[in-house]
């Protein structure tokens, strides 16, 4: 009687333990949770196995193929948006220059303003040396007005291009702006007697340039 009381209890005892594991292992899976033991080597490489079987060499070139497509266009965006922000960084130069244009054709600079504009230009084409010779030149050319004008020749601006409109090859605005006349006239200087020293040398014994 003792005996099949006790293995009863005991049966029982083990019963309940295998139900109540049950049910915490299907909460657990309930809940999307994995198991809490380690997969084995075996379910890795049945895994493995059953993706190779799976991806086929057409599905494998099908993916490449969109990755390739996605990394194409990525690209092409990025070229777009290049270039339209350098034509916007383009166009705000444009708009700056013009604005500077528009503000030194209405400030009618002094001499002694568009003499500061000739020698830093001057030193920027590395003729600082030659800074006495063109202050001198176009002090007889112009008396550095950007608006000199010589009734008889027609010649005009501060370096006195003859006829005044070649200046436009340096700037729309060439009838006013300083800076552009004397871009231009260094670089007439430049072309036909290398810098200034040697155009002042060559007006001394001509009284023109």
């Amino acid at each position: 009687m003792l005996r099949r009381v006790l293995t009863s209890n005991v049966t029982f005892t083990l019963g309940a333990m295998a139900v109540l594991s049950a049910v915490v292992v299907n909460v657990g899976f309930g809940r999307g949770e994995a198991p809490a033991t380690d997969a084995s080597a075996d379910d890795l490489m049945l895994l493995l196995t059953r993706s190779d079987r799976d991806m086929d060499k057409v599905a494998a070139d099908a993916v490449a193929a969109a990755k390739k497509r996605a990394y194409e266009e990525q690209k092409k965006a990025e070229e777009i948006a290049r270039v339209k922000a350098e034509r916007e960084r383009k166009q705000a130069r444009i708009r700056a220059s013009a604005s500077a244009s528009a503000a030194l054709a209405r400030s009618n600079p002094s001499a002694a303003q568009n003499k500061a504009y000739g020698k830093r230009m001057n030193a920027y084409k590395g003729w600082s040396r030659c800074w006495p010779s063109l202050l001198t030149l176009w002090e007889h050319e112009s008396n550095w007005n950007e608006r000199a004008e010589n009734p008889s020749s027609g010649a005009y601006g501060i370096p006195q291009a003859l006829p005044g409109n070649k200046m436009a090859t340096a700037g729309a605005d060439w009838r006013t702006s300083s800076p552009t006349q004397i871009a231009w006239g260094l670089s007439y200087i430049k072309a036909r007697y290398k810098d200034p020293c040697g155009a002042w040398s060559f007006w001394q014994r001509n009284n023109w340039y």
